[in-house]
C-alpha cells in the first residue's frame, strides 16, 4: 500500500493539501483490494510492473480503513497525530456525530479535540479537524497520482497488457468517485478547499481557494461523468461491482446527499443546478431505489454485525478484518468505545470495553415509543442525565456495531476466548479483543428511503407523495412501529412533515454520520430553538448547565479551515466566525 513523506510544517504537521502533489509516492505490492502491504517501490518504478494498477487502487479504497504500511500502527500515513485517531471513518464519524445530540465522549484526546467537538467550542487548531482534512488531502493526492500515470499514452508506452488496459478505464472511474466523495465530505464539513485535479503538475506553487459552489460542481460533475455511461471511464453497474467496491449505486447515493444539501452547499441552489435540486435527488434515489438490486434486511441491528457483509440493504460498505485492517478506528472505535459499565464485553464479541462513547437525554429522546427496535440502547447503571461527560455512566450506552454474527443476536452468550459460542453459527467476527469483523456501512438502502421522501416534501416535482408514505412506512413497519404514518403527516411541512423526517431521520440513521448535516439542513444545528446536553456550554461551566445546552452562533454550521493550512498556503481565507 501507499505512503508518502510528510512535509514538515508546524513541527510533526499533519499532511497538507498545499504540498501534498510535491510528496513522493510509494506503493505496496497488494494483490488485491484491502489486503496488507507487502513492499513499497519508488513513485518512478511502481508503474513499470502491470499488477501496480490494481495494487494502487488497492490503496486507494485502502485509504477509507487502514491507518498507514503495518497495522495496527508504526508507519502511519498522517503524522502530528496519534496513529489511531487518524483514521478516516473515526474522524468523518466524530466530525458528525459528537456536535450533535447523538454522542457524548469520555476520551480528553489530542489536546481535547474531540471534547471541544462535542462543546461547540472548537478552533481552527483542533487537532481531529486537522486530521480530517489531512485525510481528504490523502485520498485525494492518490487520486490523482493514479489517473496521471494511468493514461492511455503511458499505459502504451510501458506496453501494459491488453487484459490490464482493458480494465484501467473502470479503474479510474472507481478513483475518480472516491476522490468525488471525498470532496462531499470536505464541501460539507469545510466548505471552499481547493480543487486539485491529476493535471495540476507535481511540486506546483500553492493552489488558489475554491468556492463551495467549485467543489460543489466539480464533485456533481465527476460523479454524473462516471456514470452517464457515455465514456470510456464508467462504473460497474448497480449490483455488479465486488463487494466493498464502489458502483453506480454508490455514485447516486453521493449525488442524491449532493443535491439533498445543496440548499446549505449554495446561495442560489436552483440557479447551479438548473433545476431544483429536489428532482435530482428524486431523481437519483430512484435509480437505486428501482434497481431491484437491493432489499431492507429484515432484522434492523444484522445490518451492523460481524456478518453484514452479507446485508442485501447495504449499498457501500468499508470492510474491515480482524487479520488485515487492524486500526483503531472505523468500526473497531465503534464497537469498543461504547462498552463499559455493566456491559459485558464478550457478549458484544470484543475482549474489553474502552468506557467512550454514549448518547444524551436528547438523542434518547428522539425514540418516541420503546418498541422502536432501532432503539438500542444500554442502560443498566446508566445515567439518562450527563452531569459528568468523562464519566461513562453518565449518558445511555450505544452498542449499535457488535463484533458478533447474526446467530448470537437476540441470546444471553458469553464468547470463549477463541470467539466461539454454545450457540450454533454463533461467532466473533474473529479474536473477541481488539479488531472486529463488522464492516462500515457508508450507503445502505434506508437512507434512499428517507432521501427520497424528504424531497417529496421539500417540493420535488417529480415525486409522488404516496410512493414517500410508502418508503418511510417501510422502514417503521420493520422497526415494529407498523405502518402509522399518512400523506397528511408528511405534507404538513410546518408541524408534521420535515421536523418529523428529521427525527425519523434520526431514528433510522442513529450513529451513522448523519446527524450534523441533518441539523443543519433543517435549521436545528445552531442557533437556541434545539438545544441538547453539552450543546454551547463551555468546559468551565457547572454541571447544572449542561442538560439544558445553549444556542450556538450561526458560522459554526461550517468548520474552520486548519491553521496549519493558513499558514503553508497564503491563497487561502478562513471560514467566518473562526
Amino acid at each position: 500500500m501507499i505512503s508518502a513523506p510528510m512535509t514538515n510544517t508546524l513541527g510533526r504537521a499533519v499532511l497538507s493539501l498545499t504540498f501534498l502533489l510535491a510528496a513522493m509516492v510509494g506503493l505496496s505490492g497488494c494483490d488485491q483490494v484491502g489486503t496488507e502491504p507487502k513492499g513499497l517501490a519508488s513513485a518512478e518504478n511502481i508503474f513499470q510492473e502491470d499488477g501496480a494498477y490494481k495494487s494502487y487502487l488497492g490503496k486507494l479504497y485502502a485509504g477509507l480503513n487502514v491507518t498507514g504500511q503495518e497495522g495496527p500502527f508504526g508507519n502511519a500515513d498522517i503524522e502530528g497525530i496519534d496513529e489511531g485517531f487518524s483514521q478516516y471513518v473515526r474522524l468523518w464519524w466524530q466530525m458528525q456525530e459528537l456536535p450533535t445530540d447523538e454522542a457524548v465522549i469520555t476520551f480528553d484526546d489530542a489536546g481535547g479535540a474531540p471534547l471541544t467537538l462535542q462543546r461547540s467550542t472548537w478552533s481552527a487548531n483542533n487537532g481531529f479537524l486537522s486530521a480530517m482534512y489531512a485525510r481528504i488531502s490523502f485520498q485525494v493526492m492518490h487520486a490523482n497520482e493514479f489517473l496521471r500515470e494511468s493514461t492511455p499514452d503511458l499505459l502504451d508506452q510501458r506496453e501494459v497488457e491488453p487484459t490490464v488496459q482493458d480494465k484501467i478505464p473502470q479503474w479510474r472511474a472507481e478513483a475518480r468517485f472516491l476522490r468525488a466523495l471525498s470532496y462531499w465530505h470536505g464541501v460539507d464539513l469545510f466548505g471552499g478547499i481547493p480543487v486539485i485535479t491529476q493535471d495540476r503538475p507535481r511540486g506546483a506553487s500553492p493552489p488558489e481557494a475554491s468556492t463551495r459552489r467549485e467543489v460543489f460542481e466539480f464533485v456533481e460533475s465527476e460523479l454524473v461523468a462516471i456514470t452517464d455511461g457515455e465514456g470510456e471511464e464508467d462504473l460497474p453497474s448497480v449490483g455488479s461491482a465486488p463487494y466493498g467496491r464502489a458502483d453506480k449505486a454508490a455514485a447516486y447515493m453521493v449525488l442524491a446527499n449532493l443535491y439533498l444539501n445543496a440548499p446549505v452547499y449554495l446561495d442560489n441552489p436552483q440557479e447551479v443546478v438548473g433545476e431544483n435540486p429536489m428532482n435530482r435527488v428524486v431523481e437519483y434515489t430512484n435509480r437505486v431505489l428501482n434497481s431491484g438490486q437491493f432489499s431492507l434486511e429484515q432484522n434492523y441491528q444484522e445490518l451492523f454485525l460481524a456478518d453484514n457483509n452479507t446485508a442485501d440493504g447495504t449499498i457501500f460498505s468499508i470492510p474491515h478484518d480482524p487479520q488485515t485492517t487492524q486500526h483503531f478506528g472505523g468500526t473497531q472505535f465503534l464497537t469498543h468505545a461504547p462498552i463499559g459499565g455493566n456491559m459485558v464485553a464478550p457478549r458484544y464479541g470484543i475482549g474489553g470495553g474502552f468506557f467512550g462513547l454514549r448518547t444524551t437525554s436528547a438523542g434518547v429522546n428522539i425514540f418516541d415509543e420503546n418498541s422502536d427496535d432501532r432503539r438500542i440502547f444500554f442502560t443498566d447503571g446508566q445515567s439518562l442525565t450527563i452531569e459528568n461527560p468523562l464519566d461513562f455512566q453518565d449518558g445511555y450506552a450505544v452498542p449499535k456495531y457488535r463484533n458478533v454474527t447474526s446467530a448470537c443476536e437476540g441470546n444471553d452468550y458469553l464468547l470463549n476466548s477463541e470467539g466461539g459460542s454454545d450457540i450454533p453459527g454463533c461467532r466473533s467476527g474473529g479474536e473477541p479483543t481488539l479488531h472486529p469483523d463488522t464492516d462500515y456501512p457508508m450507503f445502505r438502502l434506508a437512507e434512499a428511503h428517507l432521501m427520497y421522501a424528504e424531497a417529496v416534501v421539500r417540493g420535488a416535482g417529480n415525486g409522488d407523495i404516496g410512493t414517500a408514505v410508502t418508503l418511510v412506512n417501510d422502514l417503521r413497519q420493520r422497526a415494529g412501529l407498523g405502518r402509522d404514518v399518512s400523506a397528511s403527516d408528511l405534507q404538513d411541512l410546518n408541524q408534521q412533515g420535515l421536523p418529523f423526517l428529521l427525527q425519523e431521520r434520526g431514528r433510522e440513521l442513529f450513529w451513522e454520520a448523519r446527524r450534523r448535516s441533518d441539523l443543519i439542513r433543517f435549521n436545528r444545528f445552531t442557533g437556541g430553538e434545539y438545544n441538547w446536553p453539552l450543546k454551547g456550554v463551555p468546559q468551565s461551566a457547572p454541571s447544572s448547565e449542561i442538560e439544558a445546552g445553549a444556542s450556538i452562533q450561526d458560522f459554526r454550521a461550517l468548520y474552520p479551515l486548519p491553521e496549519s493550512e493558513l499558514q503553508v498556503n497564503p491563497n487561502l481565507e478562513q471560514n467566518p466566525g473562526y
